[in-house]
């Protein structure tokens, strides 16, 4: 599994667009090949910062969503929004084994 978050700081004025975006968004995202679960998360003190958190299959999956034409539209009306760069990582969790 690939856990997928996403970091996006937005003027305050914007924040009410994006949440209607993902809002619009996160069921065609949920549905698409490979993605387990999508969520949208934000900063207790600072409301304009958020947080996607998605789960995928594997990397192909999450690749395949990146060059996907939903994903394209969805991030071209987003990063339109942004008052910072985004930042982005993906992970994979580590067992606790010793």
């Amino acid at each position: 599994m690939i856990e997928r978050i996403v970091k996006m700081t937005f003027d305050d004025g914007n924040t009410d667009v994006f949440e209607k975006i993902f809002n619009e968004m996160k069921h065609k995202i949920a549905n698409f090949e490979g993605c387990k679960s999508v969520k949208l998360l934000n900063d207790i003190h600072k409301k304009n910062i958020y947080f996607t958190y998605s789960v995928w299959e594997n990397e192909k999956c999450l690749e395949n969503y990146r060059h996907s034409e939903l994903f394209k539209s969805t991030w071209e009306k987003t990063k339109q929004l942004f008052s910072e760069k985004p930042a982005a990582w993906s992970l994979i969790e580590k067992s606790n084994t010793q």
